[in-house]
């Protein structure tokens, strides 16, 4: 049996796509069916590590987990990672191809198609159900020639298409009437109805406005979705964090360096949504002034954030920062002596000094290690706690002072091994690793935290986010709403 596919389009990039298609997933899989997300293109610097150690999404690795599936990358067979305004590095199948301009990605998109059409074919052959996710809008006209993440897909399969709107931001007629507009009739036709999303108030209030909709476009408007505050889900990319600063709340202030190409920032999350902890996202020295910690998150381009960090004044205010200073994975690499990138890994390549605040150096080499991490944690406030997580970096660094590791590595992929990573200062205060999910970790993350002054207090929202998150959407759509959307015949 061949899957049939149902596709989530939106009228724009961030209304809400990623986080509908995990919704759907879990309902789906609530209902008793083998379902699997899918993304054939997606941009982002937040990425996750397979169990055979490719790289995918972050967000089709939250959905596949709503899915209660194991991510693959037949799920997402491209990622594209910006490193800058014009240049990004393409994962294709989880492995790193090129690195290319968007000219010359653009010129190579009819040879990825295949790709595209071979991972979905084999997704469809092993699920009950495919729900697949858009990328932006589905009429951008001056890119839609050489589209292989939208209608493309959509026709392809013949997906039962549902098109998502934004309403927090205004204009949701326009939005969801004028993207109908656009579409070719034969595209049109594949719309099977319309989400309203991230309703704030009353929505009754809108009937009428259901109504107009209804009217204008032929088609039923599934449901109005009600804003839904601490999603406890990660974020697909960097967008939520140029909207301003949405994991704030009073408390204790952990600063985040939102650095130049940003990665993997959804590692912070889990400290966002402790009681009493304010996660901050700062580009500026000044912000640091009444923060207890600063974190380094992993960035796309480690050299160019080294300067961007000395041009800002980063050097002067991070040496004389009174808290606690972590990096994880590039992060962690510019808080040591130095960094060099003698092959021209990243762009240009070079050599820089590093902060100096870990007797630690990076040297960049070809091979990209991607992996899922098992380890010991060695720090003073969780001495002895299991840790896991992943990798992806290409820089190797070396300890100069290897008396202080900050975790022991007992698992990498399918192999074991006893290795140490990372560094801890001698007070405890400087600490840094390429362990990506460590704040995941429970006895590690709130011994870190207690160590900076905080006393837990009650958990917030303990149920499965996934159920949570399911249980809101289904209740916006309505039962004969669901059950018709998952009437796959």
């Amino acid at each position: 049996m061949t899957a049939p596919v149902i596709m989530v389009l939106g009228t724009a990039s961030s209304v809400g796509k990623s986080v509908l298609v995990t919704a759907l997933c879990r309902l789906a899989r609530q209902r008793g069916l083998r379902v699997a997300p899918f993304k054939a293109q997606n941009m982002s610097n937040n990425a996750a590590v397979t169990a055979d150690g490719r790289e995918i999404a972050r967000s089709v690795a939250v959905q596949a987990a709503a899915a209660q599936i194991e991510p693959t990358v037949e799920m997402n067979p491209i990622l594209i990672k910006p490193e800058g305004q014009r240049r990004s590095q393409i994962v294709v199948e989880g492995r790193p191809w090129r690195t290319l301009d968007a000219l010359d990605f653009w010129r190579r998109k009819e040879m990825l198609w295949e790709i595209v059409t071979r991972n979905l074919d084999a997704l469809r052959a092993r699920c009950d159900l495919v729900i697949a996710e858009g990328a932006g809008s589905p009429v951008e006209l001056n890119l839609k020639a050489g589209d292989i993440v939208n209608m493309r897909v959509a026709r392809y399969v013949e997906a039962r298409c549902v098109l998502v709107g934004d309403i927090d931001t205004g204009g949701i007629f326009a939005q969801l009437l004028g993207t109908l507009m656009l579409l070719e009739p034969e595209e049109r036709e594949l719309v099977q109805g319309l989400l309203v999303n991230r309703f704030r108030g009353d929505p009754a209030l809108f009937e009428d406005g259901v109504r107009i909709l209804e009217q204008r476009s032929g088609l039923p408007v599934l449901g109005v979705i009600p804003w839904f505050e601490d999603l406890h889900l990660p974020e697909e990319d960097a967008v939520a964090l140029e909207r301003g600063n949405r994991l704030a709340r009073d408390g204790l202030t952990i600063a985040v360096i939102h650095l130049p190409a940003i990665a993997n920032f959804d590692d912070f999350d889990p400290l966002a949504r402790e009681p009493g902890v304010t996660l901050r996202y700062i580009t500026h020295p000044n912000d640091l002034s009444d923060a207890v910690a600063v974190i380094l998150p992993g960035t796309k381009h480690t050299l160019a954030a080294r300067r961007w960090l000395r041009e800002r004044g980063f050097d002067v205010a991070l040496h004389q920062f009174p808290g606690s200073i972590v990096g994880i994975c590039g992060g962690y690499q510019l808080l040591g002596e130095r960094i060099s990138d003698p092959l021209g890994v990243e762009g240009q390549g070079g050599d820089e000094p590093g902060l100096g605040l870990l007797p630690v150096e990076t040297i960049f080499s070809a091979a990209k290690l991607t992996v899922q991490t098992d380890a010991v944690s060695r720090a003073p406030w969780a001495v002895g706690a299991r840790l896991h997580g992943y990798e992806i970096h290409m820089g190797r660094t070396r300890s100069i002072d290897a008396d202080r590791p900050l975790i022991t590595v007992t698992q990498r992929g399918a192999d074991a091994v006893e290795e140490h990573d990372g560094h801890i200062s001698k007070d405890g205060r400087v600490w840094g690793c390429y362990l990506h999910g460590i704040f995941a970790n429970d006895a590690f993350r709130r011994g870190w935290l207690q160590r900076l002054g905080w006393h837990p207090g009650e958990e917030l929202n303990p149920s499965d986010p996934f159920d949570h998150l399911a249980q809101h959407v289904a209740a916006a759509i309505g039962e004969k709403q669901v059950r018709w959307l998952f009437d796959i015949g």
